[in-house]
């Protein structure tokens, strides 16, 4: 449990980081829009999401060669995949300096959220979804794809839904964002992440049994 003044000092702290106005405006947005999912999917844990959203970007505008330092230093050698797909980068280095730098927050569901909040993997845990999600669709996003999912998502009403719905609904929103994102990484000729792959291979599986256990 994190408990309030270290969210609020964090958030604080946050604020004052060396950071570009806008990642800041969409550090915190993501916060907000991370309260307003797990008040949804995962009340009791408000204040993980709240943490996870605000370290989710610490690193982001770091340059590749810092990232490359940084995960060097923690005895990880790079891959080719996170060298040629280096707006996946700032996910590792994050989770990695969060013990390091933030430790009153560095919970290991703080950590792992972070961690995967831009490839995704397989095996999320709702947490990981929703930090994933919130990143994807907080009020600051005006890129297509992220304007259409953030309608997708709160135009079906998920706060009138039943938890077996919800749990359906956040799944095809999922489904639907990794869809566009290896959309677009094939457009621009970059490589997509194993994780990517196995985190939308795993939500399809999971689709498809839900269809045939309708049909029966």
């Amino acid at each position: 449990m994190i408990d309030e003044k270290i969210l609020c000092d964090l958030r604080k702290e946050i604020e004052n980081a060396e950071m570009s106005e806008k990642r800041r405006r969409h550090t915190l947005a993501v916060e907000d829009m991370a309260v307003r999912l797990g008040e949804l999917y995962a009340p009791e844990s408000l204040d993980v999401l709240r943490a996870a959203a605000l370290l989710h970007d610490i690193t982001k505008e770091y340059t590749a060669e810092e990232h490359i330092a940084i995960l060097i230093g923690h005895g990880i050698l790079p891959r080719d995949i996170d060298i040629f797909a280096p707006k996946t980068l700032h996910a590792q280095t994050a989770a990695l300096l969060i013990p390091e730098k933030y430790a009153e927050s560095a919970t290991p569901e703080v950590i792992s959220a972070v961690r995967w909040h831009t490839t995704g993997h397989a095996g999320m845990t709702v947490c990981e979804k929703l930090i994933y999600l919130a990143d994807y669709i907080d009020e600051t996003r005006k890129f297509p794809d992220c304007v259409k999912l953030r309608e997708m998502f709160w135009s079906a009403e998920p706060q009138k839904m039943n938890e077996k719905e919800k749990e359906a609904h956040l799944r095809r929103v999922l489904i639907e964002s990794y869809k566009m994102t290896v959309t677009a990484l094939l457009d621009e000729g970059c490589p997509i992440s194993p994780d990517t792959v196995d985190a939308l291979n795993e939500l399809i599986i999971e689709e498809r049994k839900n269809e045939n256990g309708r049909k029966d």
